[in-house]
């Protein structure tokens, strides 16, 4: 992955969303190079200004938080794999497909869980909490 990839994706990401989203949404990344570079922060701040998650702001190495290390991949793994994807391309389907198919109501779930554990987080003074989980 190099930047201008990196921004490609990024910007079809941005397309997608509505106003709502891009007026009072977040973003998170991790601290990948391609995610940080001067030129990529000032694209994905153009669009998030104040509004972006990083690595400074987040406990690193934290998939207790991160919906996408919790509940996305997980979820994804087995589906996208389960038709025996033969090339790069039918991968990239399968997982664009089974993305679209997650209900409103399972995401509200697994953001409902991400508020819990972040309270659990702090609650723990950012210690060890997945016992309590």
């Amino acid at each position: 992955m190099n930047i201008a990839r990196y921004l490609e994706i990024f910007n079809e990401f941005v397309d997608q969303l509505d106003d709502d989203e891009l007026r009072n949404g977040y973003f998170q990344q991790d601290g990948a190079t391609c995610h940080t570079s001067n030129e990529s922060m000032t694209e994905i701040e153009s669009f998030f200004d104040d509004r972006i998650i990083l690595k400074a702001l987040w406990p690193p190495r934290s998939p207790d938080l991160s919906p996408p290390d919790f509940f996305l991949w997980g979820t994804l793994k087995g589906k996208a794999y389960a038709n025996k994807p033969r090339t790069i391309q039918e991968l990239e389907n399968n997982i664009r497909c089974e993305i679209a198919a997650i209900s409103e109501e399972v995401l509200q779930a697994a953001f409902a869980n991400t508020k819990r554990r972040v309270q659990l987080c702090l609650d723990s003074g950012g210690e060890h909490f997945q016992h309590l989980l």
